[in-house]
């Protein structure tokens, strides 16, 4: 089964812990109250931050400050590559479908 990337994953997600080594996404099933924690690797911005010379001399923070902090993308309703996906794909053997409560539950 196709996993649904919308609201019913993200009703899920009670919070998301970030270091600089990996990413922590808590998901917690509001039926059963159980949590499950999935880990993923960070993963750096993977876009292309253009920066030339002459905006280096000439703007120095500037493009430090463009390079060093890009956000990173947790969730975003216009692609698929994001770090809750990614997450959730990883316990996502952890979840079943319930199609009379059309959510995700979990069967830990």
């Amino acid at each position: 089964m196709p996993i649904i990337v919308d609201e019913k994953i993200l009703s899920l997600v009670d919070y998301v812990k970030i270091d600089g080594i990996s990413i922590e996404c808590h998901f917690k099933c509001k039926e059963t109250n159980k949590e499950v924690i999935s880990q993923v690797a960070f993963e750096p911005y993977d876009g292309k931050i253009v920066i030339t010379w002459k905006d280096m001399l000439l703007h120095p923070i500037e493009s430090y400050n463009r390079y060093y902090h890009t956000p990173i993308v947790i969730y975003a309703h216009d692609t698929h590559e994001t770090i809750v996906l990614k997450a959730f794909e990883k316990v996502a053997n952890r979840f079943r479908w319930n199609t009379n409560k059309n959510q995700y539950i979990c069967i830990q």
